[in-house]
């Protein structure tokens, strides 16, 4: 039964964090994949709420080159694994986890957090500006010429809190401002290929102020996507993992009890 929760008393009142696992089912191992301008450590609150139910959880390394390719590393660590997976993506490692899925059967759900679900054929770049509200565009640096003929972006340092992480305190934006990991251009603008949640069930949250990803644009992806649970926090920024990690691993917890 798909559920859309618009606050976080609702989704408290409703029991969110799911029911635990029972004694004869595997604990699922939780992958979460991070995005463009962030690393692993971005999702270290998640982390920590989830080690707390003794979930097995791995913060894969995102290459943040392209689609396939990092879906294939992704995958990569999904084939390594025995067991049900839970794919976890933040903002464009939506796109990867939707990519990783393909032909690992063990991937029960996935979990887009504040992130892009691309059907075939689609772009990041193109979903974003299917819909008004994403002011990306206007805060990104200069880009960076690698010697490959790779173009990768970054944002602004200055810009890079209200733009990226505007709920989080000013100081760790600024740390993360700093230790962002660039995008390569094209990776944004790469075709999508299958659809994997077309065939496995998915689980969506996102702030209400998220202004690299307009809300209407990831409403649009939960709906097509036929959401088993949807989470909108209001006033939260694009890191919500970040500033909401209670939330974001209740979803998660939600995901892996599920039947």
């Amino acid at each position: 039964m798909r559920k859309t929760i618009k606050n976080l008393a609702l989704a408290a009142a409703v029991g969110l964090s799911g029911a635990a696992q029972s004694a004869d089912e595997p604990m699922p191992t939780i992958v979460l994949v991070h995005g463009a301008f962030a690393g692993s450590s971005s999702w270290n609150g998640v982390i920590g709420e989830l080690e707390k139910d003794r979930f097995h959880v791995i913060a894969a390394a995102n290459p943040l080159r392209g689609v396939a390719s990092d879906g294939a590393a992704v995958s990569a660590v999904v084939k390594s694994l025995t067991g049900p997976v839970i794919l976890v993506g933040h903002s464009y490692g939506g796109a990867v986890i939707t990519e990783a899925a393909n032909g690992n059967a063990n991937v029960k759900a996935l979990v887009y957090v504040s992130a892009f679900a691309p059907e075939t054929g689609e772009t990041s770049l193109g979903l974003t500006e299917k819909f008004l509200g994403s002011t990306l565009g206007d805060t990104l640096a200069p880009p960076v010429m690698l010697s490959n003929g790779v173009t990768d972006l970054y944002i602004e340092q200055s810009k890079f809190p209200q733009q990226f992480a505007a709920d989080v305190p000013t100081e760790q934006a600024r740390l993360m401002a700093v230790t962002q990991r660039p995008v390569a251009q094209a990776a944004l603008t790469e075709a999508s290929g299958v659809a994997a949640w077309k065939a496995v069930p998915s689980y969506w949250i996102y702030g209400t102020a998220d202004r690299n990803i307009p809300p209407a644009a990831m409403e649009f992806m939960a709906h097509r996507a036929k959401s088993r649970a949807t989470v909108a926090i209001d006033g939260a920024s694009h890191v919500v993992m970040i500033s909401h990690p209670k939330q974001v691993a209740s979803l998660i917890r939600d995901a892996a009890s599920a039947k």
